[in-house]
Formats: C-alpha cells, sequence, structure tokens
C-alpha cells in the first residue's frame, strides 16, 4: 500500500514555508508519497474552502494516510476528520502548533479577528473526530507567542494525543527560522510503525 502524507500549511502560509521543504524531502527518501499543496487564499482562510479543498486532495482516505497540520493547518485537519462518512479513517495526524484557542498576539490587525471567530467559535465533534484516527500527536513549543501551551492538555484529553514539546521554536514557522524539525518527522514514521 502506498503510505501518503499531506501536509497543510497554517494561516499566511506556504509549500514552501520552514521545515515543509525539508520534511517532505526526508519523508520521500523513505519511499512516502508527500501532498504539501497550497491551500486556498492562505490570507484569508476560510473552514469551508479548506475542508472541502483538503478532502479533494486526500481523495479516499485510509489507515496509510498520514495527516500534518501546521497551526490553522491543524484546525482544518480537526474538521476534515469530523466530517468524514462511513468506515472513513486515516492511519494518524500530526499537529505542529495545533490551536483550540490563540493569544492576543495572533491578530495582527483587526480583520484577522474575523478571519479567526470561526475557527474559533464552531464547535467541534471531538469523539467522531477521534473515531477517525488510528493515532495523534501533537508538537508544541513553550516559546510559542500564538498558541496558549494549555491547548496541548486540551488534546490530550479528548484525543488521547501524545504531546511532545519543544523548547525556543517559536510558532514553528519559516519566520521563526526553523528549516528542520526532526520530531514531526520521528511523529510521521512512529505513527507509521503502529500499523
Amino acid at each position: 500500500m502506498q503510505k501518503r502524507v499531506f501536509i497543510v500549511h497554517g494561516w499566511d502560509g506556504y509549500p514552501e514555508e520552514g521545515c515543509f521543504p525539508w520534511l517532505k524531502s526526508e519523508l520521500e527518501k523513505k519511499g512516502f508519497t508527500v501532498f504539501n499543496p497550497t491551500m486556498p487564499e492562505p490570507l484569508n482562510p476560510q473552514i469551508d474552502a479548506w475542508v472541502s479543498f483538503l478532502k479533494k486532495q486526500v481523495g479516499v482516505p485510509d489507515e496509510n494516510t498520514i495527516l500534518l497540520g501546521h497551526s490553522i493547518g491543524a484546525q482544518t485537519i480537526l474538521r476534515y476528520l469530523e466530517s468524514l462518512h462511513g468506515n472513513e479513517k486515516v492511519g494518524g495526524a500530526v499537529f505542529l502548533a495545533g490551536w483550540i484557542h490563540l493569544t492576543d498576539k495572533a491578530y495582527e490587525d483587526p480583520g484577522d479577528v474575523e478571519i479567526a471567530k470561526p475557527w474559533l467559535e464552531t464547535p467541534l465533534d471531538w469523539d467522531k473526530i477521534k473515531s477517525r484516527s488510528g493515532k495523534f500527536v501533537g508538537i508544541f513549543s513553550d516559546s510559542d507567542p500564538l498558541v496558549p501551551i494549555s491547548d496541548s492538555e486540551i488534546f490530550r484529553e479528548k484525543l488521547g494525543m501524545i504531546i511532545v514539546t519543544e523548547h525556543n521554536k517559536g510558532h514553528f514557522s519559516g519566520s521563526d527560522g526553523i528549516k528542520e524539525l526532526p520530531s514531526a518527522l520521528e511523529a510521521i514514521l512512529e505513527v507509521f510503525q503502529q500499523k
């Protein structure tokens, strides 16, 4: 079976940002097929547009499908998993700076509050999400200015997520100088080894 990894970048992100090119290259060396698309309107992420785009990218999900989302990309994956039907499942999900809440520093201008509002206020069906994936890993930074570290505990409680805490990695963005992230590679490999 083809091992597939889908990387979902964050708000105002892009496929070549930060550690994504390195991660794609490392996974391809190990025989994975890696999809790292540009999400629709990265400066104005909308739930319906991002989830339906991810659905088209993934096609038929299976146990050899792993999803990695950065920031709002993790929110997108949560909502994608919630939208699956029947017996549809993925092998696992890895969240890089995933969030349920945001700090005040996340808003660079007043329009950002309106963009974030649906993501923050639309409820999540945690039980359904948990039923759609074999494993969840969350990677958080203790110096993330945008995501409260307490969100990691919510993910652990709701999804049984394995939590990895990195030190001084900011929001794991290209602007934070993160070009390689071995913990993300290890998390994906660990999810596949659980099969």
